[in-house]
Parts: structure tokens; sequence; C-alpha cells
């Protein structure tokens, strides 16, 4: 008891110091997988004194991991975890951003699991981590969730924001191997006014606009297929196998998500191994993508600091 004592004091003094960090550190490193060259930045606060803990955040079906990093205000997460302590890692899957081209059909939920799986081995090589926390947004929670099946001995904790457990009934999986990306499309998981458009009620515009416009910078010539094409398929096998996953695990979700099942999701977390390690966090009135709407993105923040910090290793101090 007086360890779990001591280590909050110590998470809580980095709290502390953390309004006067320095701009992050960010570095490509290089990665290859399958002949394929993957875009794989670390972003850290050299201030803080090692050994840091090692996050990497995992994207969606459709945009590529600088959903993340929004440069606008405070809403960047990759910002707000280096300046709690964190090294946070991004990934582009294989044919997304800025990773190098693909057959998009050959992206599916496993062929991404295995890209992560690459990242991680690089990580903990990097780093001299033995584990790495990983965090899952929508299909990134199915690409994660799988890796860390098959690699549990190398996942300290796993996030699955916005999960995917439940395939959408009736759905036609796509045949082109790459889906044609818009502005429109990108606008979509944003809050919508009865006419259609984004309600910036719900999202300052400053934001939206900052995460259209990377959208259509980096994920403009469209994006691997294969995702869809797993998880619009009529198959039995589960999308997120929960009784595998045996480390602590975070379910956070918005109640305004339309992709979400919440019946799904509560069984599937009633299976997992570690629940009095885990969480299942409920935000009221977020949506798919709340960790960018203005009522709800602290709130996100929090829950995920809360989280981490409940699962070791420490967070580092700042240096003097």
């Amino acid at each position: 008891m007086k360890k779990r004592w001591l280590w909050l004091l110590v998470a809580l003094c980095a709290l502390a110091v953390s309004p006067g960090f320095a701009e992050p550190v960010r570095k490509v490193h290089p990665l290859e997988r399958a002949s394929v060259r993957l875009y794989l930045e670390q972003n850290q606060d050299d201030g803080f004194k090692p050994p840091r803990p090692q996050v990497l955040l995992v994207h969606g079906i459709t945009y590529s991991s600088h959903e993340f990093d929004v440069d606008s205000g405070d809403y960047s997460l990759v910002d707000f975890l280096v300046q709690h302590g964190f090294s946070v890692w991004l990934l582009d899957i294989a044919g997304y951003g800025r990773s190098g081209p693909v057959d998009g059909l050959k992206v599916d939920s496993d062929y991404a699991a295995e890209d992560v799986a690459a990242a991680v081995a690089h990580i903990r090589q990097s780093s001299g981590a033995d584990r790495v926390h990983l965090l899952g947004w929508s299909w990134g929670t199915i690409v994660t969730a799988r890796m860390a099946a098959r690699h549990s001995e190398q996942v300290a904790s796993l996030i699955l924001y916005a999960p995917i457990v439940k395939r959408p009934e009736g759905a036609t999986p796509p045949t082109a191997p790459v889906h044609a990306n818009t502005w429109d499309h990108a606008a979509e998981d944003f809050q919508k006014r009865p006419d259609g458009e984004i309600d910036f009620g719900t999202v300052e515009p400053a934001v939206a606009a900052a995460f259209l416009s990377s959208c259509w910078r980096y994920d403009g010539k469209g994006s691997p297929n294969g995702g869809r094409v797993d998880v619009m398929r009529q198959d039995p096998t589960p999308l997120i196998d929960a009784g595998r996953l045996t480390m602590p695990v975070l379910f956070l979700a918005g109640t305004r998500d339309p992709y979400m099942s919440w019946d799904a999701l509560e069984e599937a977390y009633s299976r997992l191994p570690r629940r009095e390690a885990s969480r299942f966090v409920k935000i009221e009135g977020g949506s798919h993508i709340l960790m960018l709407e203005k009522d709800h993105y602290k709130r996100f923040q929090r829950e995920v600091l809360s989280f981490l910090l409940g699962n070791p290793p420490p967070l580092p101090l700042r240096s003097p």
C-alpha cells in the first residue's frame, strides 16, 4: 500500500509541473514490414527523466494517425500525453497517410495487426521498455485488440476508444481496393444539425477545420478497403475477442456514437479476464469523434490519463 501511495505522489508531481512543458521532440523512425515502408513517429518531452512509459496510438479505417494530433488549442492527444511524461508514438498502417502503398484489399484487420506488432517491437527495442500501452480508435480497436491477443506479454494496457465490436447487419463489403476519400466523408463523424451541416455547437470551427485539412492533406488520395471488407462481411468470427485480452482494458465511448452496439460492448466487457483492472466508460452526449468535441475532449483526456496512471510503469519526473 505504501508503494502505491508513493507511486501516486510521483504521478501527481509530474502533473503539477506539466503546464510548463516544452514543445514535443518529434522523430520519425525508419520501419519496414512485408517490404512496405511504414511511417512511425515518436513524440516526447526530453525534459522528463527516463524511463518514459511508451504509448502507441492506432488510427481508424479511413484516416491516418494525424487524427490524434489536431493542431488547434489543447485538443492534441499527442501533446496532452507528452506533457504528462509519456513517449507517444503514431503509426500509419500500410497504405495509409505517410506509409508506403500496398494492395488495399490486402490490408485487413489481421494484416494491420502485424504492422502494429512490428511497431511495438521497434518501440520496445528503441526505448528498452518491456511493454507498450496501446490505444486504438474505431477500426483501430479491432487492430490493436488482435495484436494484443497475440502478443499479450508486450502490451501494458489497451485502450479501446469507440470500439467496433459488432458487424453491421446487411452491409455489402466493397470490391474496390481503395476507398475514395472526400471532404464530405471526412466530416461525417462530427455531429450534425437538422439540415445536415456540422453542428458547431458541439465542435469548434477551428478544430473541425484543422482535422479536415489534415484528412485532405494526408489521406486525400484514398485509403485501403481491406478493413471494410473484414468488418462488413458476414462472418461469425468476433471482431474483438475480449476473452483473449489478458491485460487491463479501457472501453471508452460516447452515448451518441452511431456505430456503437451497447449490448455487444457490454457482453465483450463481461468476458475480459482482467475486469478488476479494467474500466467501462460512457461519455454522455459524445459521438464517435468525442475526443475533438468541445464539451467532451477534456473528459476524454482525463479518462485516458487516469487509466494509464492506474497501470504502471509510473510517470517519470521532469528534470530540474
